[in-house]
C-alpha cells in the first residue's frame, strides 16, 4: 500500500477521509494518471496496487483488497479500474459495504453518488479516455448523496 499525499490546489471535498484506488493489469495507466491528479487536488490518495501493467492480476482479488481497506473507513471512497469495469464493479459490490457503480460520463457519476450512495467509482480502462475518467472521478469525489428517508430505506435493503 503506497500512500500518496501532497498540498495540491483544486476543489477538494474534505468529507472524503481517503481515497482508496486500485487496478488490474489493464487499468495501470489510467490509475497513475488518476493518482496524480488527485494527489494534485490535495486528496489523500492510497495506493492499493497493480503497479506493473506486465503482471497479470486477477480483478475479484483486487475488489477485495480495495474493500479490506475499505471496511473500516466510512468516509473513504474508492476507485476501481479494469479493462472494463463490469468485472470489478460485481466483484466489489459482493461486500456489504461497497456500493459500486461503473460510469463512463460525469453524469452517471453524480446521479450515482446522489441517489444511491456510491462509495466505489468502477472504470473501463479500455473504454474511456483519461480526461473523462478524471471529469466522472471529480463529480463521484464531490457530489453529495441525498439523504433522504426512501434512499436511505433502500440502501439499508441491501447492505
Amino acid at each position: 500500500m503506497q500512500i500518496i499525499k501532497t498540498k495540491g490546489q483544486g476543489k477538494m471535498n474534505k468529507n472524503v477521509s481517503k481515497v482508496f484506488i486500485a487496478a488490474d493489469h489493464r487499468g495501470v495507466g489510467l490509475k497513475l494518471y488518476l493518482i496524480e491528479m488527485l494527489a494534485a487536488a490535495g486528496y489523500n490518495v492510497v495506493n492499493l496496487g497493480v503497479d506493473d501493467p506486465n503482471i497479470s492480476a486477477d480483478y475479484p482479488d483486487v475488489a477485495a483488497t480495495l474493500a479490506d481497506a475499505m471496511e473500516s473507513d466510512e468516509k473513504s471512497r474508492g476507485i476501481i479500474i479494469c479493462g472494463t469495469g463490469a468485472g470489478i464493479m460485481i466483484a466489489a459490490n459482493r461486500y456489504r459495504h461497497i456500493r459500486a457503480s461503473r460510469c463512463e460520463r460525469p453524469d452517471q457519476a453524480r446521479d450515482d453518488r446522489f441517489h444511491d450512495d456510491t462509495n466505489v467509482l468502477a472504470l473501463a480502462a479500455d473504454d474511456i479516455d483519461i480526461e473523462m475518467a478524471f471529469l466522472c472521478v471529480q463529480a463521484f469525489l464531490e457530489s453529495p448523496f441525498d439523504a433522504v428517508e426512501r434512499r436511505i430505506r433502500r440502501i439499508e435493503k441491501i447492505s
